[in-house]
């Protein structure tokens, strides 16, 4: 199957059947490879807006992982300045039975609970286990600045 077919046939079976921490799910110009979405968190402080992001398909996929980034700015020990991830399943352990509606379940998980032991941005990771308190604030400023409206359709 080639990466065109498998990323078609995934996007076909979300939308069928949106998770709740979904919207807007949708390919990029009708490039099945490149998809839009946006991740509404459910704790806070991330809870508080909406975050878009991009899914981006290598032509060997499955062969290789697909690569997320947010387009939205976050405050978040795993997600870089420019909206880069690590997420374990896609940087290093991914397998070609990987379907993505994994991969969107460990970003969800991983937005809600951040994992200081892989951070992308050592002094945030720093502050979310030295100043928890001070790093929800500052979580929470910066997600009510830069997240995007939860309502549908903004």
């Amino acid at each position: 199957m080639t990466a065109s077919k498998r990323a078609a046939k995934e996007l076909e079976a979300l939308q069928e059947n949106l998770p709740s921490y979904l919207r807007d799910l949708r390919s990029e110009n009708s490039n099945v490879l490149i998809w839009n979405a946006v991740l509404l968190p459910d704790r806070e402080p991330y809870n508080l807006r909406a975050f878009k992001f991009r899914i981006t398909f290598p032509r060997d996929y499955p062969l290789s992982p697909p690569h997320l980034k947010f387009i939205t700015k976050m405050y978040h020990p795993n997600v870089t300045e420019d909206g880069e991830v690590c997420l374990p399943r896609i940087n290093g352990k991914w397998m070609i039975s990987t379907k993505v509606y994994e991969v969107l379940e460990d970003l969800k998980l991983l937005v809600n609970t951040p994992n200081p032991d892989l951070p992308l941005r050592v002094k945030l990771a720093d502050l979310y286990i030295q100043n928890p308190e001070q790093f929800m604030k500052n979580a929470k400023k910066f997600t009510l600045q830069f997240g995007e409206d939860r309502t549908t359709g903004q």
